[in-house]
């Protein structure tokens, strides 16, 4: 059966027997060699994390002796879905999906259940179920991140600030999550004030748009910005700059990632710390294929541990950091 009528009949919401024994037996005959093929449905490439993350796997699989082929939705979970159908057309042995939102993605995983192709979520969570959906999930603690960047700004403005929320990408499980954990902190301190919270697409260029039509209008009000990601911080640096004001100063800014570029703007005092979100996945994700390839029990979570940096660690760590 060609690609083209395999995706047809994936995109009906049918994988006809043939197409399934077909599959299958191609996925034996790559294991029987010992070289397995991965498939990664990457959501984006527009940002370091993102292209931090598919050089890690990239560099685990080549160590490992895995064949491993990269899509890239462009930030569109359409065109996700359909990645994903394209990686089982290529019959591939094992599915690595970074998803762009929490919802959305129930045909792709759909699909992939029915090749019998295992999925490992990787960063980001999806609607199903750990163990019958997907294998598993791989990541950050969304929650506890945004906990830590919020007791950080409470202690950094002594309980007082007017707050600006950047978040990230619209139904995605990290910005829920980031943006719950913050909120859990900052709720049992009254004088911490949400004034606005709008989307930044994890961007630095609408990070930065965003925040100066906020600045805009709420001008001297803001003393505080949480951004879900470095990037939309870098570009909340350059707009408060913008608005005469000085960031790090009469604006403190915390956000998420860790990213070369976020650390080196704390050693320059204009942002105040960032919560380590590993994009590091190779090795954690060539285990659980591992796992997987053996038929061992996977838990259907596996955690990242993270760190945190700030003015007294940022130099340490930047010469390693992505």
């Amino acid at each position: 059966m060609s690609p083209f009528r395999l995706r047809t009949f994936l995109r009906a919401g049918v994988l006809p027997v043939l197409a399934l024994s077909a599959l299958a037996g191609c996925r034996k005959e790559a294991a029987s060699d010992g070289k397995w093929t991965v498939g990664f449905s990457q959501m984006g490439h527009d940002n370091p994390w993102r292209m931090a993350q598919t050089a890690s796997l990239r560099d685990e699989a080549q160590k490992r002796g895995y064949d491993i082929v990269v899509t890239d939705a462009q930030d569109q979970t359409a065109k996700q879905v359909a990645d994903v159908e394209d990686l089982i057309a290529r019959r591939v042995n094992v599915i690595l999906l970074a998803p762009r939102e929490y919802e959305g993605l129930a045909p792709a995983l759909q699909a992939a259940k029915e090749a019998n192709i295992p999925v490992i979520l990787v960063d980001r969570e999806a609607e199903g179920k750990a163990g019958d959906d997907f294998v598993t999930f791989l990541g950050s603690n969304f929650v506890e991140q945004g906990r830590r960047a919020a007791e950080w700004l409470v202690k950094e403005t002594g309980g007082t600030a007017g707050i600006v929320e950047l978040t990230g990408t619209p139904g995605s499980s990290v910005a829920s999550d980031r943006a719950k954990g913050f909120r859990e902190v900052i709720a049992q301190h009254p004088g911490m004030k949400i004034l606005a919270s709008q989307t930044g697409e994890f961007s630095r260029a609408t990070g930065q748009r965003v925040m100066q039509n906020i600045a805009q209008s709420l001008g001297p009000q803001i003393t505080a910005v949480y951004a879900h990601n470095d990037e939309m911080a870098l570009g909340a640096i350059q707009a408060v700059r913008a608005a005469g004001r000085t960031p790090g100063t009469d604006v403190r800014i915390v956000s998420i990632d860790g990213q070369r570029a976020a650390l080196e703007a704390i050693q320059r005092g204009e942002l105040g710390a960032t919560v380590e979100s590993n994009p590091r996945f190779g090795p954690i994700a060539f285990e659980t294929i591992e796992q997987v390839r053996k038929g061992q029990q996977v838990p259907p979570k596996k955690l990242i541990t993270d760190r945190f940096f700030d003015r007294t660690n940022a130099a340490q760590f930047v010469a390693e950091a992505y």
